[in-house]
């Protein structure tokens, strides 16, 4: 299902950013602190931190393709985002 929406992290949990499983997202921190983005297979949320991609405020991508985004995790289609406090993201995809 597409979404074009601003989701809020929860502090010190992983939130998930997609709705569907997604080839390609775009998405930029609006919020004032540092998030941190990983994707996974499925809609299980991450168990750590490893490979998560740090962006700052103001940061993120336009129509990235996950395969560009995390070659290391093959079949990647759902997003997730992790942060220290609650920090809004703006997100879309088809």
């Amino acid at each position: 299902m597409a979404q074009n929406a601003t989701i809020n992290t929860t502090a010190n949990d992983w939130v998930l950013l997609t709705d569907s499983n997604i080839a390609t997202i775009t998405f930029q921190n609006i919020g004032s602190n540092h998030i941190l983005i990983k994707a996974t297979v499925g809609a299980s949320a991450p168990t750590s931190t490893d490979g998560a991609i740090r962006y700052n405020p103001g940061q993120g991508e336009r129509n990235s393709a996950l395969t560009d985004m995390f070659p290391g995790i093959a079949g990647a289609n759902r997003v997730y985002a992790y942060a220290t406090e609650i920090v809004p993201v703006v997100v879309s995809h088809a």
